[in-house]
Parts: C-alpha cells; structure tokens; sequence
C-alpha cells in the first residue's frame, strides 16, 4: 500500500464509515475492512480501476468527485479521503466543502509544489517541474491544480476548517523532522496529508 494511504488508515477509527475518492483498486478500502472493519466504499473515475476493485469483491463505483458528491446526503460518512486527487479535480475548493458536508472528517493527501526540488528545477531550467510523484511533461498531466502545504493551510483557513492533524512525509514515508514548522515543511515534505473537520 502506499505510503500516504498508509498514514491515512492510521487517522481512521474503528468501525467507521468510510468513502475514499479517488480509490484507485480499492487498496485502501481493502485494508480498512480487514484490520477495522470499517464500512468503506470507493469512488473514482476510472472504470478500469473501479473494475480491479469490484473484481475483488470491493464496494466501489465510477464516479466523478466534480459532479457526484452532490447526491451523498449529509453526514453519510465519518471519513471522506481524497489521496492525491485534489491536483487533479477541476474545483477543488467545492469537492473540499462537499466533502465536509457528507462527511465529519475530511482527510487529503497531495504533493506539495513548494518542495524545494520543484523550486530548484522551475528556478534553473525554466521548465515545469518533474519528479516521482509530479513524472509526466505539463501537457500530458492530470494535475490542472498544484498546490504547496502552505497553499493547502491558506484555504483551510479562508473557508473555516479545522485542522485536526497534519504531517508533511517524503516519498519513502518518513516523515518530514519539520512537520510542526509550516514554512519547513513547504520547503522539505514530499506530500502533505491533513486530517480535517468543519470549525
């Protein structure tokens, strides 16, 4: 499983009701049933990755998060993961308070632009930036809006949400020695994952 669905399993409570956006093969679905039994669903958009999931047995669906979460009712859910989706949605802002409104928690992952790679490659090649996680030319990436942590805690604040918990990890899921510096961890974390509810 990867590193950040890791962490995001470790935020999650026992026998709780889950929806995960953006669930890819339902890995992290899998893994909430088996070790806290939760009642976790998927989400996402590819119907080839929604096949892998439901093949498995998995309780997921296709569905885009732009447009399909308007017909969840309110607290449906005690946890609404978004893991490395938000770059990719076209309104992030409005899948943020949706998925507030359906759920008490809302959990979000995403690579941070701010991390000084990006920055030192932007600076001397003039270029968008590549990385593991960032590894396609700008024009064949899905990811239509990039966000640093220190972008992600702006709007947290703009729109009134609580972070509850955050951490800033790299790549290989060790996390970041200046997660509880907001401006050391723009510069250093790989991804950021944050833990949020409505203040």
């Amino acid at each position: 499983m990867r590193v950040d669905l890791a962490l995001i399993a470790g935020m999650i409570a026992p026998k709780t009701r889950v929806l995960d956006i953006g669930c890819s093969d339902g890995a992290l679905i899998e893994h909430l049933f088996r070790t806290k039994q939760c009642d976790a669903r998927g989400l996402d958009l590819d119907m080839g990755a929604v096949t892998q999931a439901v093949t498995r047995g998995l309780p997921a669906m296709q569905g885009d998060a732009d447009t399909d979460l308007t017909a969840y009712p309110d607290n449906a859910f005690d946890y609404v993961v978004l893991s490395r989706t938000l770059q990719a949605v076209e309104q992030p802002r409005e899948v943020l308070r949706q998925m507030l409104r359906i759920g008490t928690h809302a959990i979000v992952s995403f690579p941070n632009f701010g991390h000084w790679t990006l920055r030192m490659q932007l600076l001397l090649t003039g270029r968008a930036p590549m990385t593991s996680t960032w590894n396609r030319p700008w024009y064949e990436t899905p990811n239509i809006h990039p966000c640093s942590i220190s972008d992600f805690f702006a709007l947290c604040e703009t729109d009134g949400y609580k972070v509850e918990e955050w951490l800033a990890v790299d790549e290989a899921g060790a996390l970041t020695p200046w997660r509880r510096s907001q401006m050391l961890a723009n510069l250093f974390g790989g991804q950021g994952l944050f833990l949020l509810r409505k203040a």
